[in-house]
């Protein structure tokens, strides 16, 4: 990116040396006296900006050639709304009301370094800073001196956006010829090369991050011509923020307000892919789960039948009724199948939740691969025990609310569960993508450590209950 302090010394050298071709200087004078004719308008842009009246004059030649009558951002008239960029400007009282809004555009408002290279430098930002690439001396600023043009300098001018001609001699005076002229008919004219407020930094530069990542942004969207990215809002990145904001319904004025910042921003943004989930085995194995805890499911030996509950009605179909069905069963006891024994004491909690995780192993193990290292211990210390005993039951809970909920159609009108259910599924889409994945993990986790307990026989002794 091209930046003002790699320029300075250059804008300095040529001020310096700066010479006004002879055929051209009867020209430059005729041109300086007419813009210090108009100095007393000049210098009311000047009390209301900050900006220098000398200033506001040589953009005024360059825009419209002095004509008062015309806007000073683009040149167009004052009695309509501009057309051109910037677009949707006016209409304007007073040339004077004018200029301070084209100034305010270009964020000169409140600048307080005005010496001769940091004006020269936003005198070429208004054309554009494309020359520097082609080691040409801008004619914006150079043309009719010894810096611009044979016989002592090169020559070339763009001709067409991306099109430089290195033959072709801009015929206009540049504005730094026509102000060295201005200072010898005009002694008020100086500049200060030592700002008198100590350095800071500028309200044009601190526009400059922000317009970079928009050139770049705009580029990647298929700006055309491309852009080229210095961090300046010329005349090409105008037009290009004009068009875009002509494509996406926003308010063409080709400056980049926050709107069409958030909008540039978002459009840049890559979507993320989300993998799909296919939840169709987990919907399977979670009915069999939930059929061998009513007692109803596969005995030893048989097979369950695949998505379809009791009475027909198959998951995909009814997930609100399997939920409801799992949370009515996490209430109550497990029950136990076949005959039992009047007086016969019931089974510890322990020996019933062991035939269930061992399911859920079988499950999620389908492979049938031995569980090796120390499971429990992996965690860590500190979060290990945060977890220790809680794992299973929070990724059994997290897998099942997270799986039936991509099943959910939204329906947050309904009642009772369905319309609990319906209001999260239309409120959160996609959960089950993020969550699902880590609720299986931590189930298996669990599933591993307490079968690790079960075969090291540290496994805690049931609670004696009353």
């Amino acid at each position: 990116m091209v930046s003002y302090e790699s320029l300075k010394s250059g804008y300095e050298s040529n001020w310096a040396n700066l010479q006004i071709r002879p055929a051209r200087l009867a020209e430059a004078k005729a041109t300086a006296r007419k813009a210090i004719s108009g100095k007393a308008t000049y210098q009311q842009v000047e009390r209301l900006t900050g900006v220098p009246w000398c200033f506001v004059a040589l953009c005024h030649y360059r825009e419209s050639n002095f004509d008062f009558d015309t806007y000073l951002g683009n040149g167009e008239s004052l009695h309509r709304v501009t057309s051109l960029v910037p677009k949707g400007r006016g209409p304007f009282a007073s040339f004077v009301e004018g200029a301070v809004d084209a100034l305010r555009i270009q964020n000169f408002v409140g600048a307080q370094d005005w010496c001769i290279a940091r004006t020269l430098y936003r005198l070429e930002c208004f054309n554009g800073l494309g020359y520097h690439a082609k080691g040409v001396n801008s004619p914006y600023l150079y043309g009719g001196s010894t810096l611009y043009g044979q016989p002592e300098a090169r020559a070339g001018k763009f001709v067409a956006d991306h099109v430089f001609d290195p033959n072709h001699i801009d015929s206009q005076l540049g504005t730094a010829v026509i102000l060295h002229a201005m200072m010898s008919q005009d002694s008020s004219i100086n500049f200060d090369d030592s700002p008198s407020i100590a350095p800071h930094s500028e309200p044009d530069e601190d526009e400059t991050s922000s317009v970079l990542l928009m050139q770049q942004t705009l580029n990647r969207l298929g700006a055309k011509p491309p852009l080229v990215e210095d961090g300046i809002s010329g005349p090409k990145t105008k037009a290009a923020v004009s068009l875009f904001q002509q494509q996406n319904g926003l308010q063409d004025t080709g400056l980049l307000d926050g709107t069409t910042i958030a909008a540039v921003t978002r459009a840049g943004i890559q979507p993320v892919q989300m993998p799909t989930v296919d939840l169709s085995q987990i919907l399977s194995r979670l009915e069999s789960l939930g059929q061998l805890l009513q007692g109803g499911g596969a005995t030893k030996g048989g097979t369950t039948s695949g998505n379809v509950i009791s009475g027909g009605t198959t998951v995909a179909n009814d997930p609100i009724g399997l939920l409801e069905r799992l949370l009515a069963l996490a209430n109550n006891a497990v029950p136990t199948t076949g005959p039992t024994t009047p007086g016969a004491p019931a089974p510890a909690p322990a020996d019933q939740l062991k035939p269930i995780v061992d399911l859920l192993s079988t499950l999620l193990n389908k492979d049938g691969k031995p569980v090796l290292g120390q499971v429990n211990g992996a965690l860590g210390e500190t979060i290990g025990k945060m977890l220790d005993g809680k794992k299973t039951a929070l990724g059994i809970g997290g897998s099942l609310i997270t799986a039936l909920l991509s099943a959910v159609t939204a329906s947050p009108n309904a009642g009772g569960l369905a319309g609990l259910l319906g209001t999260i599924a239309s409120a959160v889409p996609g959960l089950s993508q993020f969550a699902l994945p880590i609720s299986l993990a931590l189930t298996a986790w669990g599933v591993l450590g307490k079968m690790e307990k079960w075969a090291q026989g540290t496994a805690p002794p049931p609670k004696v209950t009353t």
